[in-house]
């Protein structure tokens, strides 16, 4: 670890740092497991290129979904202030065997979740999906949240930087379009994790379902549902579970592919590659 981001850390909580291991898995940030002198360990995550309110926003993002006491997710420890370098300290969780009725109650708690609502379209402050910058500033309805916080915003970036064709972008032209009558029924907004993936799945030192690294806003819930069915990670028992505790509505099947777009051009901005085409398999459904 970075002399100047431990001592930073060892300031911020009061007591010294007696050994870190480097952990693997991150993408974006270095990751480390901390022993501290209390006898204590904690999870640290830093890095030195990071927007200064990445981890800032994090932190709030983990405590809005703590808030609604559905399913696990570290405490926020401590967040780096400005002047500092950037870091995030929360609680080690140390994985255990996952309980015989895991992906049960993961569905059910996320079902929990997303009940416990949002106050608007969007939320009070902006964040990150990975490193890009996610903009929530509240819509009146969902429809146009997700064109214009969503969808258009990261369609100019990938035009911009030759990852979409323009050919491609006319055709999100036209989806918005139609968005009205291709969202679904009108609900309230929900209370989303945003990057609802199976790395960001973990199980507690309990074996409990517990969640990490959102990129919170208020929003459609199944666009949460969406993510889970693109990247794989989630069984069958977790979807019957979730519908159980909280019946989705008509139609719900036929929308994966339009809620599967954000995540999509997300991967397009960070990664390329293939995933232009699969934006454009997912558009085949709608325009």
């Amino acid at each position: 670890m970075d002399a100047e981001v431990r001592r930073a850390i060892q300031a911020r909580l009061g007591v010294a740092i007696d050994a870190a291991r480097r952990l693997g898995g991150g993408d974006i940030n270095d990751a480390f497991a901390l022993e501290l002198a209390d006898g204590r360990w904690v999870f640290a995550k830093c890095n030195a290129r990071s927007p200064r309110d990445m981890f800032p926003a994090e932190a709030r993002g983990l405590r809005w979904l703590a808030q609604a006491r559905a399913l696990a997710v570290p405490e926020v420890i401590a967040v780096s202030e400005p002047g500092q370098p950037a870091f995030l300290v929360l609680e080690f969780v140390d994985p255990g065997a996952r309980v015989r009725d895991f992906e049960e109650r993961l569905g059910r708690g996320l079902a929990a979740l997303h009940r416990s609502g949002a106050p608007s379209f969007g939320l009070e402050h902006d964040n990150f999906i990975g490193s890009l910058p996610q903009s929530n500033e509240p819509a009146g309805d969902w429809p146009s949240f997700y064109a214009e916080r969503r969808l258009l915003p990261l369609v100019g970036k990938a035009l911009e930087g030759g990852r979409l064709s323009p050919a491609t972008a006319r055709r999100f032209d036209r989806l918005v379009a139609r968005l009205p009558d291709l969202a679904g029924a009108s609900e309230p907004p929900a209370r989303l994790h945003g990057d609802l993936w199976g790395g960001n799945l973990h199980a507690t030192d309990t074996g409990e379902p517990a969640l990490i690294d959102p990129a919170v806003y208020g929003g459609s819930r199944e666009i949460d549902l969406a993510m889970m069915r693109l990247f794989g990670g989630f069984g069958a028992r977790v979807f019957d579970a979730y519908a159980e505790a909280y019946p989705l509505a008509a139609g719900h099947a036929e929308r994966v592919p339009l809620y599967q777009l954000y995540p999509l051009l997300v991967h397009v901005n960070l990664f390329g590659g293939g995933y232009a085409r699969s934006v454009e398999d997912a558009l085949l459904h709608y325009v």
